[in-house]
């Protein structure tokens, strides 16, 4: 059997020295990372502006968001492998040049099919620029530093995914020239260019490696199986749940079934195989998928509540979400530092604050007190994603070696945006099911349910969480894996 060239000690071999312009390499990954999270959440709060502007139906709004997510996701770890072959550089430039394009196109769409089209465009282009940079970054910095580097993806992952909505309804709210929800998009251009800029001047052009090829059978199954999971759970309730929507979830969950045989038998897996026999990877895994349902099906429930149950505008439902955004910003500051102390244990805990957010939220809405009182549970909400994220990215990270950075860190970004279109997909249905729009008093059942349900999915992460080693067993097995390969 060839083994994939990106698995061999010397296919991404450690430069002797840390890179000149690291930090500014680091900055312009930050900002390729934010863009796409930012992007990916904006429609949490601008659809029913866009739906007000354009027109469409329920399932239009929750496509603006899942045909983004799905789209990335779907491609992101094939991304990876494509930085492998032709050059992460490369790959990189080609992709954020097309994600500012596709911005362009969002921006001046016509119709409700132009933008969904236009933003699968974002999210498959998305797709070739964010796998990419964990590979650059695992090349310019140096073991000692490289920790630092990935420990700052957590937060800016939080805070850029909850950053959208506010950001959303802020630009509606200002609404200059006449701009509206387009606006959001347009402001990709400047930062788009400045990240085509910026890659150019100081990331290190690598030359890729020829012998790297791409399963397409597997990239096919994966792309499939993405597609007939999430499609049935957004258009079934409008279709009233015919029987073909149950058929495309069984065939969904055959093709992911396919998948994981393909990648034990194939020459040139989509996924390193290493990866797959070490626990901290795997269990990180479990535990980003649970994690990322609940957060992006909350975002979206927390943010057609504010709107279509309370009336309020864009910009109040942006303040309205800004207590989450704080509270991860203040769970970050602490998370690295406790992470040392308590482990995994941080996980545990971060998710059991979550979980008491999501209870509380749920309580608010079913008591109906004022609206400001949500701001409180929406907080601790924040304080529980803050412990969470940081910790889980960079666990899963530092259980890759470099010449498995790629691939891990597609692997991890696919995770995360397909959980996230699954949770759209599952708590928009849940939302849109519970609410009645002709009703004098629509009621929060909508928001209530959803809460429920990211709470069980806060208890399943936490379960999950078993499954990653105790850092000791960690760091053993790490020692063990770097004596084999020595």
């Amino acid at each position: 059997m060839t083994v994939p060239a990106s698995t061999t000690p010397t296919a991404r071999a450690a430069p002797p020295a840390a890179h000149p312009h690291r930090w500014r390499i680091l900055a312009v990954v930050l900002l390729a990372q934010a863009l796409d999270l930012l992007d990916a959440t904006v429609m949490n709060v601008a659809a029913p502006s866009v739906r007000a502007g354009l027109g469409g139906g329920a399932a239009m709004m929750q496509w603006l968001t899942a045909g983004y997510t799905l789209a990335f996701g779907v491609l992101l770890v094939v991304g990876g492998r494509l930085g492998d072959r032709w050059g992460r550089r490369r790959l990189f430039v080609l992709g954020a040049a097309g994600f500012t394009v596709a911005s362009a196109v969002c921006a001046t769409a016509p119709s409700p099919t132009v933008l969904v089209a236009a933003r699968v465009a974002q999210g498959a282009l998305g797709a070739l620029m964010i796998p990419q940079g964990f590979g650059v970054l695992s090349a310019v910095f140096d073991e000692r530093e490289r920790g630092r580097a990935f420990a700052t993806f957590g937060p800016v992952m939080a805070l850029a995914g909850v950053g959208g909505p506010v950001l959303a309804g802020g630009l509606i709210a200002l609404d200059p020239a006449g701009l509206d929800w387009r606006l959001i998009f347009l402001i990709n251009l400047p930062l788009g260019a400045l990240a085509v800029v910026g890659a150019l001047r100081w990331m290190p052009a690598d030359p890729g490696d020829p012998l790297v090829r791409i399963d397409p059978a597997g990239a096919l199954l994966v792309a499939m199986g993405s597609a007939l999971v999430v499609h049935p759970l957004i258009q079934g309730r409008e279709a009233g749940w015919p029987w073909w929507t149950f058929a495309e979830i069984a065939a969904g969950i055959a093709a992911f079934t396919a998948f994981g045989r393909r990648q034990r038998t194939s020459r040139s897996p989509v996924l390193v195989p290493t990866l797959l026999r070490k626990p901290a990877f795997v269990g990180g895994l479990a535990v980003t998928a649970a994690f990322f349902t609940g957060l992006g099906g909350l975002l979206l429930v927390l943010s057609l509540h504010l709107q279509l149950d309370l009336g309020r505008s864009a910009w109040e439902t942006a303040l309205s979400l800004s207590p989450l955004a704080a509270g991860i910003g203040l769970a970050s500051l602490v998370a690295p530092a406790a992470a040392v102390r308590l482990g995994r244990s941080l996980l545990h805990l971060g998710l059991g604050v979550e979980a008491l957010g999501t209870l509380g939220l749920a309580a608010v809405a079913a008591w109906g007190p004022a609206a400001w009182v949500l701001s409180i549970p929406t907080l601790v909400v924040g304080l529980g994603v803050g412990l969470v994220s940081g910790t889980l990215v960079q666990s899963i990270l530092a259980a890759a070696e470099p010449a498995e950075t790629g691939s891990a860190s597609g692997a991890l970004n696919a995770l995360q945006q397909l959980s996230t279109a699954l949770g759209v997909a599952v708590l928009g249905t849940v939302y849109f099911v519970a609410h009645d729009p002709g009703a004098p008093d629509p009621g929060a059942d909508g928001l209530v349910i959803g809460a429920l349900v990211v709470t069980a999915t806060c208890l399943v992460g936490a379960a999950l969480v078993l499954l990653l080693p105790r850092d000791r067993d960690r760091d053993r097995a790490r020692d063990r894996d770097r004596d084999h390969a020595s």
